[in-house]
């Protein structure tokens, strides 16, 4: 953000603003949102949420901050400002602190130690015999070395999740929302400038947005955590996706600067709802030992739409004249993304509740057979001393006691 200052072109722009700040963000929300994962489990609704409604204290003074930097101290001005203030994410990311580091580096440093004695007893071998069992050690050693590399590779994107049910219904749900989440924050503003409204109060609008999302977040994960809703957090998460697009749906009846504000108002609470529960649902799918690997995978898939969303957008406003179609479309396209999660979460929940069903009479199935197994062992062991292998012992004793009553 600072080197965009000092940019003299657009493509100049683009890699300082688009691609460096883009990636320094992803890596500071990413780490911040799994290691929220490894802290909470019993309330990590509730602290989703509250982690969740930084980012709308943000935007609340972002617009008018912005307005008022531009005008007093022109696009470079504000970016160094602005880069200034993103710098203090690095005290919040040095706060980080993971759960057993220490058990977790000695763990890995004897494995490391484990790894070096081996090669080094394979190297010596391979010295003194040189014979076709070094070439068929190197062989083996070779395929290992490729196995580790997989591992490697897995342990940071999982693809397995690719099979997974739920995951693919969330990542296929989750991208077509996408195309229509951010295009109307987007173009909220210049809407507002188009219909006569001036800039102060056009960049007011997203500063109420940002307070109701504010107040949303935590609240919509209180409301997540409950008994009544948290063991069914995806149905919650799909309907909120659908009222976040009514509200877009709708936005084109809006008149005049009271009816943005009234818009901007349920807007804000609809997209604080869906950003409190988007990795909730997640990880209440994948759980928190997959989560990383899964919040990568989704990461990249999602990114493809966000790009495209506003452009989308623009292109509608550009060819028509207006910027109704450009709600109308994400507003369409965000209640068919969570008519389908519902849908498709009805059909999971059932499928899960099946394969409990089978799972479970597949065990009172193995429990009869393994009861009659053990009185059969049980019979066996009272039984075997009257077994043909003891017919000696039982004549002896008969001859005994006939002696005996013969003495007598």
């Amino acid at each position: 953000m600072v080197s965009a200052a000092f940019c003299t072109s657009i493509v100049q722009l683009y890699i300082c603003v688009g691609f460096i700040t883009g990636l320094g963000l992803a890596l500071n929300l990413q780490p911040s949102v799994i290691i929220i994962g490894r802290y909470f489990l019993k309330r990590r609704p509730i602290a989703n949420g509250l982690a969740m409604a930084g980012s709308p204290v943000m935007l609340c003074t972002l617009a008018p901050l912005n307005q008022f930097l531009f005008d007093n101290y022109g696009w470079r001005g504000s970016f160094l400002i602005l880069g200034a203030i993103l710098l203090h994410c690095c005290v919040a990311g040095a706060l980080f602190r993971p759960i057993s580091a220490d058990k977790v580096s000695v763990k890995t440093q004897s494995i490391e130690e484990g790894k070096e004695v081996l090669k080094e007893e394979v190297t010596k071998d391979a010295i003194e015999m040189n014979s076709p069992s070094n070439i068929h050690m190197e062989t083996k050693t070779e395929e290992e070395e490729e196995r580790d590399c997989c591992e490697k590779v897995n342990k940071y994107l999982d693809f397995s999740l690719f099979k997974h049910r739920g995951f693919l219904i969330y990542l296929i749900g989750n991208v077509l929302m996408f195309l229509g989440f951010f295009a109307p924050i987007v173009f909220l503003a210049p809407y507002a400038k188009h219909i006569g409204i001036d800039e102060y109060s056009a960049a007011f609008l997203l500063s109420i947005l940002a307070i109701v999302d504010m107040v949303a977040r935590p609240t919509t994960g209180i409301i997540a955590n409950s008994k009544w809703v948290r063991p069914r957090i995806q149905y919650f998460f799909s309907f909120a996706i659908a009222f976040n697009g009514t509200c877009h749906l709708l936005c084109p009846l809006a008149s005049g600067y009271t009816g943005l504000v009234i818009y901007s108002v349920f807007f804000g609470l609809a997209f604080g709802m869906v950003c409190a529960m988007l990795f909730e649902t997640l990880m209440d799918l994948v759980g928190a030992s997959r989560f990383t690997s899964a919040v990568g995978l989704v990461t990249i898939a999602e990114c493809c739409t966000i790009l495209l969303g506003p452009p989308i957008g623009g292109t509608l406003i550009d060819t028509f004249g207006d910027y109704k179609y450009m709600f109308i479309k994400c507003g369409a396209v965000m209640v068919l993304a969570g008519t389908f999660l519902f849908i498709m979460n009805y059909y999971n929940y059932r499928m899960l509740a099946k394969e409990e069903k089978k799972r479970k009479a597949k065990e009172e199935d193995t429990k009869p057979v393994r009861t009659e197994n053990e009185g059969r062992n049980n019979w066996n062991k009272e039984h075997v001393q009257d077994g043909p292998e003891l017919e000696p012992l039982r004549e002896e004793q008969e001859g005994l006691k006939k002696e005996a009553n013969g003495t007598n």
